[in-house]
């Protein structure tokens, strides 16, 4: 429980810090849908990655930690926090907000999707997830590596929780959060591009 939540945390902080810089970039809303950790660290996270500040920072002066988020991020991050976030949910907001980016933390836990089997259900939610993309904007969707992934540095395609090949099979382009159990360690984690199909420049 300890360890699933500090790496949850980890990913929410990566995506803070890329977030964060999306919204100097856009001028349409980014979409937050959060039903993982508690809303208010998620949020405390996205502060500290725009200000560039940490928690003892921001508490030093809130007004103008407030002022210089505004105007960093345009007040274009729409953190949506709630357990029970469904697709009609998601639907319903992309409608109305057009936004420029989406963000499911975590994705698997999107709810109003059935099947007879969790591969399939969760192959589903990121066809779902696909489309949306497709109609909407880039989507981030948030998922664990299964118990092959423990103490792993470099994650793989194989590492995926919960999937076969359903959930790799959408997804264009996946980066894998590896950590090791070593001491020494105990503070880096490892970042392995695991499939990329984007178009980009000559690194890609």
């Amino acid at each position: 429980k300890l360890s699933h939540s500090i790496e949850s945390m980890v990913q929410t902080t990566f995506l803070a810090s890329e977030i964060s810089y999306f919204a100097e970039q856009t001028k349409q809303p980014i979409l937050w849908f959060n039903n993982e950790e508690q809303g208010n660290k998620v949020q405390l996270r996205v502060y500290q990655a725009a200000c560039n500040a940490t928690y003892t920072q921001l508490h030093s002066n809130i007004t103008y930690y407030q002022e210089l988020y505004n105007v960093k991020t345009n007040r274009l991050i729409k953190i949506y926090d709630s357990a029970s976030i469904t697709t009609n949910d998601v639907t319903k907001l992309c409608k109305d907000h057009s936004p420029g980016c989406i963000i499911f933390d975590q994705l698997d836990k999107i709810k109003g999707i059935q099947g007879d089997r969790d591969d399939l259900r969760l192959g589903q939610i990121y066809i779902w997830a696909r489309e949306l993309a497709k109609t909407y904007c880039p989507v981030i969707g948030v998922c664990q590596s299964d118990a092959t992934g423990e103490g792993k540095r470099w994650l793989t395609m194989d590492n995926v929780a919960n999937a076969k090949t359903a959930k790799q099979a959408e997804a264009d382009w996946i980066i894998g959060i590896g950590k090791t159990h070593n001491e020494s360690e105990e503070y880096l984690r490892y970042l392995s591009i695991c499939k990329n199909k984007l178009i980009g420049d000559d690194d890609t």
